[in-house]
């Protein structure tokens, strides 16, 4: 298991490599390659040659490609300096960018976002998981019943309903109506009862949309599953049924459910998007919409990092997952 997780560590550390690679061609090559001038967009369209010039040297854009990404690697490990030859910004580490549109760094903002959207990614995926699962595997088990053709047809309208209809739905029902939730966000540290309050219907409408995919997953997958032989097999040693589906069946079944979480978690850690707009909640994703309203690059690419990297974690855990799972996974 211990060489199965240090295999897997380095991948992350060569995954993680490639996403700021990928980053970095994004937002310094790419714009190059079609014409525009990267320390244009630090600036702002509205900006003086003298102006141009100097983020250009600040941000070292006057040098080398291989320069440039190794400054752009060495910051987000050592920290970086920004320097004019006369004024000096530091950049500590890791550093993710620095705006000087606001004169901030870019890192300590997405840590000050990061709890809200933590908060609430974390608690719907709690959510969606126990309910997706359990419900799929009822509807497999009473396949055809009424009961299975009641909850697909749930899951299939919380497939098709986009989260920003039901999320303002809900909130005018049960926030403006009939006033059962707040509407605001509140630290854990300051009031750990209110964040609670303040984040059950958010949850709720967010893990709606995913447990509903969950539930299609698992019920697709479990129905399969019981068809294969070793199922027939643990069935006729005369285990119980109990005993099949818990032991046999939903370790199987559990594979592609991890695999998916691993993707939606990560996702959904670098940044709720559309929720968090729904619910004015200021966390990553928030932060990622009024930085493209403010052509604030530094902030989007240090987004774009940040959820980058996210992903690539949760996909390490979901690894981790699979070998407890299924123990097959550490000779592969």
């Amino acid at each position: 298991m211990l060489v199965y997780i240090i295999r897997r560590l380095v991948n992350v550390v060569a995954m993680l490599v490639v996403v700021a690679a990928v980053t970095f061609g994004i937002f310094f090559m790419v714009p190059k390659l079609t014409g525009s001038d990267p320390a244009l967009l630090y600036v702002g369209k509205i900006a003086d040659p003298a102006a141009i010039e100097g983020i250009r040297h600040k941000m070292g854009l006057d040098k080398s490609v291989i320069e440039q990404f190794w400054l752009f690697l060495k910051g987000l490990v050592l920290g970086r300096d920004y320097s004019t030859g006369v004024d000096v910004t530091h950049c500590s580490a890791p550093c993710f960018g620095y705006s000087f549109k606001t004169e901030r760094e870019v890192f300590p903002v997405l840590l000050d976002r990061l709890g809200v959207t933590a908060s609430l990614a974390l608690g719907a995926s709690i959510i969606w998981v126990l309910f997706g699962t359990m419900t799929g595997m009822i509807s497999a088990l009473k396949r055809g019943s009424l009961l299975d053709r009641f909850t697909m047809t749930t899951a299939l309208a919380g497939v098709s309903l986009p989260i920003y209809f039901t999320g303002m739905l809900a909130s005018a029902v049960f926030v403006y109506q009939l006033g059962v939730f707040p509407n605001d966000y509140v630290p854990f540290a300051d009031d750990p009862v209110a964040w609670f309050q303040n984040l059950v219907l958010p949850w709720v409408t967010l893990a709606f949309l995913y447990a509903a995919n969950y539930a299609r997953l698992t019920r697709a997958t479990l129905l399969e599953v019981l068809g294969e032989d070793y199922v027939r097999t643990a069935r006729a040693k005369g285990l119980g049924e109990g005993t099949v589906i818990r032991k046999h069946a939903m370790r199987s079944t559990l594979t592609p459910i991890l695999t998916v979480f691993g993707m939606d978690l990560g996702g959904l850690i670098g940044g709720a998007v559309l929720t968090e707009s729904t619910f004015n909640f200021r966390g990553l994703g928030y932060e990622a919409v009024s930085s493209i309203a403010a052509s604030d690059l530094p902030v989007i690419m240090g987004v774009t990092l940040f959820a980058g990297f996210f992903i690539i974690l949760a996909n390490l855990l979901v690894d981790i997952l699979y070998a407890a799972v299924d123990p097959r996974v550490r000779l592969a």
